[in-house]
């Protein structure tokens, strides 16, 4: 029975040995090829002494061998700590230290960016290449440096079992912090197969199955398009970096791909809307689309429906922290053309619970009253690695079970029930909450008031700290095409939906809104323009 992640890919070699595993291009490794593999890189890295437990990192572009050393660095016993190539220096540095990271998983291709993280003061001992070592391949700051052919030359069988058990870290995906430091979200082999089993169960993927992987490894979407494909039996084809600012060919390789199930952020989804020409393609093979990680204006997810009838449409909901802990899937109501707010963030997924509970402390039962949304269950981390403070600030005491010793995870994020009193909506976060000549303002209410101009393709709006009133409120807009729509007209249209304190005083345009490596849009840099 599998209860480990590396056991996904072991019984998946067993079962399938010839299937396709993973596809990047025109290459493609099946189920026993990519466990082999990872077997030669398990042992390089026990002989590197990586024992059960050690921290390793991954600093490698989109590619078969990101997958490979995800499930070698498990093999091995160790915890995979994924490292944002296009990352500064000094932040990569940063977490290295701070989970003392000693092998670094890693490519010729990323070279330059790891020399300069081997610049900072860092721990890494040793630099594990999954390409052939090159003339200009030098990691002076690395003690050891072992090349792919020499991993390669090494025996394949598995390993002794070193008696790893599910509740053991798998991962660590760090995450911003408001200090500015950040935050390495802990997540066991327990953890994550809970939402992995009810991923499978949940979109029915089976063999047949061809899934994209867009999302980088540090971002937590990774995980479904990963691990629930693998443990499917199903095809992982991943998405080259970059592919989603050309919407066009990221649909034509949904196309290509025939592929069946696509799990992306709104902002890509929204870009294949609006540029990518969903009518041109036959993408009669994909069945299901799932969402997450920001809000999906209504807008482009009415559009979408349009143009791909035929396929089944989920929000999904749920922080680092908690894996997805909520889903909704979107029905024919919620794209009724009067509709201006987004979908609901739904119902807790199975062996989760949620729940609010409101400023007094009391549980929100009833709809239309706000709280904050805690989760309780298995899918919960484990807390921050090595930062008790930031732990026991969040990852705190279930206030509704007060005889039982478990920790809920507090998401900050505000919600209220619907009026069927079963599904969730998502109102904001409530650092995104703020006051403004004494009245309490949430941003998003503002984002959808713009969005639902005809003219907007993107719109976000932050809080400017100001002395006097609290916040001034700012916002940002793309134009859709060239419309020539003006700050006046947008500036008249808030009025006629919003209170005048929540009309955006001052409003910009841009060519288009920052985003971050994950693809979605980049708030804190706005806020700091």
């Amino acid at each position: 029975m599998a209860y480990l992640l590396q056991h996904i890919l072991r019984e998946g070699a067993s079962r399938s040995p010839d299937h396709v595993a993973v596809r990047f291009g025109d290459r493609e490794w099946s189920y026993a090829e990519l466990d082999r593999r990872s077997d030669q890189l398990a042992r390089t890295l026990r002989e590197l002494s990586v024992r059960r437990g050690d921290r390793v990192g991954i600093c490698l572009h989109k590619s078969l061998a990101s997958v490979l050393s995800v499930f070698g660095i498990l093999k091995a016993g160790g915890v995979y700590v994924p490292l944002d190539a296009r990352a500064p220096a000094a932040r990569l540095a940063y977490i290295t230290r701070n989970c003392d990271i000693q092998v670094i998983v890693t490519s010729a291709e990323c070279a330059a960016e790891l020399e300069a993280l081997l610049g900072e003061e860092t721990p890494v001992q040793a630099v594990v290449l999954t390409d052939p070592l090159s003339p200009g391949v030098l990691m002076p700051g690395a003690r050891k440096v072992v090349a792919w052919d020499e991993v390669a030359r090494g025996e394949a069988s598995p390993l002794v079992d070193d008696g790893t058990i599910e509740t053991d870290l798998a991962y660590i995906l760090y995450t911003s912090g408001s200090t500015g430091e950040p935050k390495g979200v802990m997540i066991s082999h327990r953890t994550i197969f809970t939402f992995l089993r009810w991923a499978v169960d949940t979109f029915g993927m089976g063999p047949d199955d061809r899934v994209t992987s867009h999302a980088p490894l540090h971002f937590d979407l990774s995980t479904l398009d990963i691990f629930a494909t693998l443990l499917a039996g199903g095809t992982v084809v991943l998405v080259p970096e970059g592919l989603s600012t050309f919407p066009v060919r990221l649909v034509k390789l949904l196309h290509d791909e025939r592929i069946t199930l696509t799990y992306l952020v709104p902002s890509v989804l929204t870009l294949m809307v609006n540029y990518g020409r969903l009518d041109a393609h036959d993408l009669s093979a994909l069945r299901t689309i799932l969402f997450a990680g920001e809000v999906f204006p209504i807008k482009y997810l009415r559009q979408l429906a349009v143009k791909v009838p035929h396929v089944e449409l989920y929000n999904l909901y749920g922080p680092t922290e908690t894996n997805v802990c909520t889903y909704y899937k979107v029905g024919p109501a919620d794209l009724d053309p009067e509709r201006q707010q987004p979908v609901p963030i739904g119902r807790a997924c199975e062996n989760t619970e949620v729940f609010a509970v409101d400023e007094s402390g009391q549980r929100v039962d009833e709809p239309g009253r706000e709280g904050e949304l805690w989760v309780r269950g298995s899918t919960v981390a484990q807390g921050y690695w090595g930062d008790r403070p930031k732990t026991a600030g969040v990852f705190v005491a279930d206030p509704l079970q007060p005889h039982v010793q478990e920790v809920a995870y507090r998401t900050g994020d505000v919600v209220c029930l619907e009026a069927d009193g079963v599904n969730w909506r998502y109102l904001g976060r409530r650092d995104h909450m703020v006051k403004s000549r004494g009245y309490r303002i949430e941003l998003g209410e503002i984002e959808a008031a713009l969005y639902s101009h005809a003219g907007v393709r993107e719109a976000v709006a932050v809080a400017v700290p100001d002395e006097l009133v609290g916040s001034r409120i700012k916002a940002y807009v793309v134009r859709l095409g060239d419309n020539g729509v003006s700050a006046a007209d947008l500036d008249g249209h808030c009025r006629e939906r919003l209170p005048r304190y929540m009309v955006p005083e001052v409003l910009e345009f841009l060519e288009a809104l920052p985003k971050t490596s994950s693809g979605k849009v980049d708030r804190s840099l706005l806020a700091r323009r």
